[in-house]
C-alpha cells in the first residue's frame, strides 16, 4: 500500500493540473467575453488554437438550448416566434465559425487543420439535428403556409420563403429513413471536404518551379 501512495498522489495531482488548464482555457477565452475591440474586430492576438473546440462545443450546445426553447413554445408558429427567433439563435456558433474557417483558408496551420478535421463532422451532425427536425419544419411550414395573414413586409417574405425552402431542400421534408441516409452522406461529406481542401493546399505548398537555365 505504501508503494501505491507516490503513485496515487502523483495521478491526483495530474488530474487537478489537467482541469485547473482547462479552467484557465475557458476562463481567458476570447470567445466567451465581449471583444471590447473598435467595431467589435476579432482580437486574434489573443485567440490561439486551444480556444477553438471548447468554443464550437459550447457554441453547439447553447444553439441547442435556443432551438429547443423555441420548438417547445405552445403558441401558435408566427413570423415573430419562429423564423425571427431561430434568426437569433447560434450567435455564439456563428461568431466562432467565421474567425476560425477564416484563418483556416488564410493562415492555416497543421494545428488548424486537426481542429478543421475533428470539428467539420460535429458540425454536420449538429446541423442535420436542427435542419432535420421533424418538429421545426412543422412549425416552419405552418408560418409559410399562413404567410398571408401576417402582413410581412417584402423582406419578412423573403426572409421566409429562403428559410422554408432551404430546408426542404437540405431534407427536411424527407421520410425516416431517408433522413438518417442522408446524416450519414453528410458526415462523410463532411470529412471529405477537409481533406480535399487539405490536399490541394499541400499540393500548393510543395509546387516548385525549377529554372536551370539562363534565358
Amino acid at each position: 500500500m505504501k508503494k501505491l501512495l507516490p503513485l496515487i498522489l502523483i495521478a491526483f495531482i495530474f488530474m487537478i493540473s489537467c482541469n485547473d488548464q482547462g479552467t484557465d482555457v475557458n476562463e481567458s477565452n476570447p470567445f466567451f467575453t465581449s471583444y471590447n475591440t473598435p467595431f467589435d474586430v476579432p482580437p486574434f492576438d489573443k485567440i490561439t488554437v486551444e480556444h477553438f473546440m471548447p468554443a464550437f462545443e459550447r457554441g453547439m450546445a447553447e444553439e441547442k438550448e435556443e432551438v429547443e426553447k423555441i420548438l417547445s413554445n405552445p403558441d401558435e408558429p408566427t413570423f415573430e416566434n419562429t423564423i425571427v427567433a431561430m434568426d437569433q439563435t447560434g450567435l455564439l456558433l456563428a461568431r466562432v465559425s467565421s474567425v476560425f474557417f477564416g484563418l483556416s483558408s488564410a493562415n492555416t496551420s497543421a494545428a488548424l487543420q486537426q481542429v478543421q478535421m475533428d470539428v467539420s463532422p460535429k458540425l454536420a451532425a449538429h446541423g442535420d439535428e436542427i435542419n432535420l427536425d421533424p418538429r421545426l419544419f412543422e412549425k416552419i411550414k405552418v408560418v409559410y403556409s399562413n404567410r398571408d395573414k401576417f402582413n410581412l413586409t417584402d423582406e419578412e417574405e423573403f426572409i421566409l420563403e429562403n428559410t422554408y425552402l432551404g430546408l426542404v431542400r437540405n431534407g427536411a421534408d424527407l421520410d425516416p429513413e431517408k433522413k438518417e441516409k442522408l446524416k450519414e452522406m453528410n458526415q462523410e461529406l463532411s470529412v471529405l471536404r477537409v481533406k480535399i481542401t487539405q490536399n490541394v493546399l499541400a499540393e500548393t505548398n510543395s509546387y516548385k518551379l525549377v529554372i536551370s537555365e539562363k534565358e
